[in-house]
């Protein structure tokens, strides 16, 4: 099952949220600021990532901007208190299941969340858009 993690006022999140819509996708959506990430649902999200927190932190937000600490001198421990203490610091939207994970709306990326099938399906409807526009 997909879990979409999202903000109210997200562009990218209500995006995310219509493209797994119109694939008929099943999914729950949590909002980080009415229900928090768990330390273990921040752990589990970790866990998938290729870059470790860097690419959890948003970086451009006005929490992050306005932090006095220096993050990268926090304890994994911190951080998770942190994350938890204030969501606002954490990029949105994340879409995860038990394998794939997606932070932030990329219309390509996103498509790793068909099922096999289906993206086998769309690549075949690609060569054949391909192969017409060939013959042109």
């Amino acid at each position: 099952m997909i879990t979409l993690y999202v903000s109210p006022s997200c562009t990218s999140c209500r995006k995310a949220k219509a493209w797994l819509e119109e694939q008929k996708l099943p999914f729950i959506e949590k909002n980080i600021f009415h229900e928090p990430l768990t330390k273990q649902e921040i752990k589990q999200i970790l866990s998938l990532t290729e870059e470790g927190t860097g690419e959890l932190i948003s970086y451009r937000s006005q929490a992050y901007q306005s932090l006095t600490i220096d993050i990268e001198e926090l304890t994994i421990n911190e951080l998770l208190d942190l994350f938890t203490e204030q969501p606002s610091l954490i990029r949105r939207p994340i879409l995860t299941d038990d394998r794939r994970l997606q932070i932030g709306y990329n219309e390509e990326e996103i498509r790793c969340f068909l099922p096999r099938q289906a993206r086998e399906v769309k690549l075949a409807e690609i060569h054949r858009q391909l192969a017409r526009a060939e013959l042109g």
